[in-house]
């Protein structure tokens, strides 16, 4: 199968899908994690397919909000402070990106790839046998007060007439009605009707690892980091020995600057690292439950009830700092009657992200064969199957279903 043989390296949802996308087409596919799939990043996030993301986290340009971040008031976005040099540039890049009219910009590419990850999960849940794993319920979103309750309200009827998101809005009868667990009342909340739950999103990325070797691929343990040139092909380090192919494809997620750097570029990546824990006996919530003071998510997962914090920037490596998931069990218990924490320690992982707010889907610019795959931010979990497709179409010579211009390497 000469000039057919792929390295994939990342066992996560990203480097799963597109290693089974690849297996579609005919590709002998090797797919290599130092340790076993969905074990890391995928693993950790808020048990959510996102349709209803069609607009990626930007920069916040409120000053008060700012303000709030800085001092260390603001739960859903924390730093560490020996991290910030490092971040000067990429913040500068992301905080541009995200003025009014670039911004636009960017959500019609990024809501170009978000309007498939359902369509694109959907045959592989099937043909995984997962849909046990699956509740199509969406999430609700808690709104406090009256004013942001008609702020709430508008902006969801515009992502339904802009890009056919579909939601509810419950006021507060409604919203305690709909979760009697809830113990504060609200104004209200926007129940976004589109995503999907999934109970162990590491379990979903493991049942689509198992569909891929079922089918013929292989995965093998081994050190990404080992990835070298070899003639006209490709090699890396793995547990069975070195493996050679015609080419590669980095999907390690945090880790993919790691390797970029080692091979010559200079990504302008940076983390959002977020936590969680589990709590029993369950909270008993009909969907997942987000909530702005705090920053987190509420989810009825199948380890427990499952808090989650938004965006912590650090170091990749840094000591975990607890402060976040401190104030959103905090804000959780106020809301429900949360349990004892399943876990002794947090779970903490680490969301690639880039200064525009998309993924890195195509070919590396000084590389032959070398393929690229990373850069999803909060969405890696929502968008593997979807950017999958699109790269294994690249590598296959087909035309893209999808535009893949605007996640082109060679923007940076």
């Amino acid at each position: 199968m000469a000039g057919r043989s792929v390295l994939v390296l990342g066992g996560g949802m990203c480097g799963v899908g597109v290693a089974w996308h690849l297996l579609q087409r005919g590709f002998e596919v090797t797919l290599v994690d130092r340790r076993g799939p969905g074990e890391e990043t995928s693993y950790g996030n808020a048990c959510l397919i996102q349709r209803e993301c069609v607009e990626p986290h930007e920069f916040p340009h409120d000053i008060r909000m700012l303000a709030r971040i800085g001092l260390g008031r603001d739960n859903s976005a924390t730093y560490h402070w020996d991290a910030m040099p490092g971040l000067v540039r990429p913040l500068a890049r992301y905080w541009l990106n995200s003025r009014p009219g670039r911004y636009r910009s960017i959500v019609r590419s990024y809501e170009a790839l978000i309007r498939h990850c359902l369509s694109e999960h959907a045959p592989m849940i099937e043909a995984a046998g997962a849909e046990d794993l699956l509740a199509r319920v969406g999430f609700k979103q808690l709104i406090p007060t009256e004013a942001d309750f008609d702020a709430q309200t508008t902006s969801a009827r515009r992502l339904q007439r802009e890009f056919g998101v579909n939601s509810v809005a419950l006021d507060a009868d409604a919203l305690a009605a709909s979760e009697p667990a809830l113990r504060v009342r609200m104004a209200g909340a926007i129940h976004w009707t589109d995503p999907w739950l999934v109970r162990d999103p590491g379990e979903l990325v493991k049942r689509y690892a198992a569909l891929f070797e079922r089918e013929g691929g292989k995965i093998v343990q081994g050190d990404a980091m080992t990835l070298a040139r070899k003639g006209s092909s490709w090699t890396v380090g793995t547990d069975a020995g070195s493996i050679d192919a015609s080419s590669a494809v980095i999907a390690l997620g945090p880790w993919s600057d790691q390797l970029m750097t080692k091979l010559g570029y200079d990504y302008p990546l940076f983390i959002k690292r977020g936590y969680h824990l589990h709590y029993k006996p369950d909270v008993r919530l009909n969907t997942p439950v987000m909530d702005p003071v705090a920053g987190m998510v509420v989810v009825p997962a199948k380890r427990g009830t499952r808090v989650t914090t938004g965006a912590e920037f650090a170091k990749l490596g840094a000591a975990p700092s607890p402060r976040q998931l401190v104030g959103a069990e905090a804000r959780a218990r106020e809301l429900f009657d949360l349990g004892r924490a399943v876990e002794d320690a947090p779970w903490l992982g680490n969301r690639p992200c880039t200064p525009d707010m998309l993924p890195v889907v195509g070919a590396a610019a000084s590389h032959p064969g070398l393929w690229l795959h990373f850069g999803h931010a909060h969405q890696g979990f929502t968008l593997g199957p979807a950017t999958g497709r699109l790269l294994a179409e690249m590598m296959n010579g087909e035309t893209p279903y999808i535009d893949p211009h605007p996640y082109t390497p060679s923007r940076f």
